[in-house]
């Protein structure tokens, strides 16, 4: 019987590791509540947004205090993300949500988004060194001002639309791809700057569609408190002794676990069982509607 124990230990092991790496809530917290917990995965998903949102408020406040953030950038890729959230939780809302198919597509979409951040984490170096190539010698500082031409900003709002479904269906990705995407469409942008950004996005979009996911009824607040619980003293504990352990074996670690855990839920994903009692109430009606039929007969 799982119980409060088992999700704050879950929130510490989860928050551990987004301290230390900076990586692994909704990549890691989703997997976790599905496979050892059997939760299911509209729960799961809608749970683990609203518990990303929560958590990188925070680190979001302290960027914005060093400022860090891109403005322009978090609300053009907002302005992308956001109604592509609403609009793809209400049409898998609409559509899917009582199709016996639904955990297929969610855990199958969850698979392919863990792959491919295990990729990322697993080869981040030569990523980095790849990107490198079209960096250019202009930084912009912070405070300064940043403009962005009409074709960035539509680069920017498609993006942010990619996000925004991929997200909402699997928790996954509002994180790594976004700084991935920002590195590649602003390679003059300091990293940190980038980082900043990505994270206040991530709490917006985190948010929206955890809210969208709450109106249906896809969010449990009691696991979403004791996860809370366990996992932001972790968090504070990994950020303060990352420095100290090894980052790069911890990152590697992670990345190969993801990546395990992608390509199970892509090869193996979790089926919806027939509902039983619905299909022996229509036997009974059949049989009933026969044997009126024959009485009448």
């Amino acid at each position: 019987m799982v119980g409060p124990i088992e999700f704050i230990l879950a929130g510490m092991l989860v928050g551990f590791c987004v301290g230390i790496t900076g990586v692994g809530g909704g990549s890691l917290m989703t997997p976790i509540l599905i496979s050892l917990f059997r939760i299911e995965p509209h729960i799961a998903i809608g749970t683990d947004l609203l518990y990303a949102a929560i958590t990188k408020f925070c680190g979001s406040m302290v960027h914005a205090k060093k400022l860090n953030i891109v403005w322009p950038i978090v609300l053009w890729l907002a302005l992308g993300s956001i109604p592509a959230s609403f609009l793809t939780h209400w049409l898998a809302d609409l559509y899917l949500s009582q199709s016996t198919y639904y955990k297929v597509v969610l855990t199958t979409v969850l698979g392919f988004m863990l792959t491919l951040t295990g990729i990322s984490i697993i080869f981040r170096p030569q990523i980095e060194k790849f990107f490198q190539r079209f960096q250019r010698h202009e930084q912009v500082q912070p405070g300064s001002a940043f403009q962005l031409t009409p074709r960035r900003k539509l680069h920017i709002i498609i993006m942010g639309v990619i996000l925004g479904i991929f997200v909402t269906l699997s928790s996954v990705g509002a994180g790594a791809f976004g700084i991935m995407a920002l590195i590649l469409m602003f390679p003059n942008l300091p990293m940190i700057r980038i980082i900043g950004s990505d994270v206040v996005h991530a709490v917006l979009l985190t948010a929206a569609a955890g809210l969208a996911h709450m109106s249906s009824g896809n969010v449990d607040f009691h696991l979403l408190g004791w996860l809370l619980v366990g996992s932001i003293p972790t968090i504070i504990i990994g950020t303060l002794i990352s420095s100290r352990l090894p980052e790069q074996i911890i990152r590697r670690v992670l990345g190969v676990t993801l990546l395990l855990l992608g390509i199970n839920f892509i090869v193996s994903p979790l089926k919806s069982k027939a509902p039983a009692k619905v299909e022996t109430v229509l036997q009974l009606q059949s049989a009933l509607a026969g044997k009126i039929v024959n009485q009448n007969s």
